[in-house]
This record gives C-alpha cells, structure tokens and sequence, in this order.
C-alpha cells in the first residue's frame, strides 16, 4: 500500500502527517490520540477536500486506503465525549498555581535569589551596597566628635588600611566627593592618601599623606595619645 499525506486537525492540534493507507481505521485512531490528546475510543473521523466534506471515516476494521482519500487533504478529529476535559491542558488560565511562600524561597540554596546572593548580583551587588550606604548620612554619629580630639581609627580584619590608626580629629562635616558625613584626620604616621585636599578641594591641611577621610562610625575619641616609635620597636 501506499503512504498518504494529510492535514491533521483538531480543536488542539493542527500540523502534517504521514500515513500507510494500508492501515485499519482502528490502527489510524491509535496513532491520531498522542497527537490530538482525543482518546481512540472518543475519535470521529472527517476527511475534507478544502472546505468539501468527502467522507466519514467509519468501521473501526476498514482500511484507510478504502476510503477516497488522496495527498494534503484534511482529516478532521472531533472527540464526540461531551464531558471531556482535554482542552483544560491549553488553557493555562485553568491551571491551579502554586505560589511558594517568600519564607520559604528565601530558604532555598538552589534558588535564583541564592544565586544572586553568592554571586553578588542585581540589589545584592557592591554597586547597590554604595547606593545604600549614600542614603544614610552618618550625621548622628558626627555629633560626638570635635575638632582637635585625639581618636583610633578601627577599619575591621581583612582591610587594606590595616586593623587600626590613631591621629587627632581635622575636619567634621560633609564632602563634594562623596555624600554624607565624613570625619578628615590627621595620621600620626605617612599612611594617609593626601595633605587633606580631595579632587581640588581643601577640606583642612596636614603633611602630604598623613591625610585621610572616614566615615563617622569608624572613629573613637578618646584618650589616644601619639604612640612613639621607640614603643612600636
């Protein structure tokens, strides 16, 4: 027998097949329900020649090739069970979804939101980490400190800087280069990055490198005197 080719249509399926007209109506409805999602036993089969209807394809036993059927005509798949639920699988409007609660996704460690974390990305990113940090002032821990105090500074482990520095206390206010409120030192030691003038602004004047600018909650006043070298040796 020979192999046809058809237009395979339902109410959830279109596309183009090839069939062995030497196959049983029975055989034919078998191989259309993966494609369609109609159950063989619910299968009605019309074959069209454009918008003519040429034949029904009935007796479960006949062959395809009994019927008049020939290239790129249509066969057309009706579920005649009224009470099918087959369309419920394309419309997603009537798929019930599951929401993860926010407490319990934040828990996950496989989760894109872990991803970001680990890797720093979007809001969880140094750049967002700076604009966060702009939005608070640090006016409030400004207010306990006065020109002339004697101070250590505390950078924390793992800094560039070092753990600590000590120098007197030159400068208390906000910057053009940065917002906020900055505290301007004066180092006891060369360890500072310029004389107290920023991007061409002169915020308070001190040797060339003794100078530097921190924020607020890095510094202790106190009594601090100027360690001597002869101690540090």
């Amino acid at each position: 027998m020979s192999i046809v080719t058809v237009f395979v249509q339902s109410d959830s399926a279109s596309s183009e097949r090839r069939f062995d007209k030497g196959l049983t109506i029975n055989q034919l409805k078998a191989k259309l329900e993966p494609i369609t999602g109609v159950p063989a036993s619910s299968q009605s089969l019309q074959l069209y020649n454009g918008d003519t209807l040429v034949a029904t394809l009935e007796g479960d036993d006949y062959m395809l090739g009994a019927f008049p059927v020939d290239n790129f005509m249509t066969l057309r798949i009706i579920d005649t069970n009224p009470t099918s639920h087959r369309n419920q699988y394309t419309d997603v409007s009537l798929v019930e979804k599951y929401e993860m609660p926010d407490e319990d996704y934040s828990k996950r460690i496989d989760s894109v939101l872990a991803f970001k974390q680990r890797n720093k990305l979007g809001r969880f990113g140094d750049a967002n980490s700076s604009n966060t940090e702009s939005t608070y002032t640090y006016e409030k821990e400004a207010e306990n400190i006065k020109l002339g105090d004697r101070c250590e500074i505390d950078f924390g482990e793992g800094s560039e800087e070092g753990l600590k520095r000590r120098g007197v206390v030159k400068y208390i206010g906000e910057t053009k280069f940065k917002p906020g409120y900055w505290i301007g030192l004066q180092y006891d030691e060369p360890v500072g990055k310029h004389d107290g003038s920023v991007q061409g602004e002169r915020y308070f004047t001190c040797p060339d490198k003794y100078g530097a600018f921190v924020r607020p909650n890095k510094v202790k006043v106190g009594d601090y005197p100027e360690e001597e070298l002869e101690e540090e040796m």
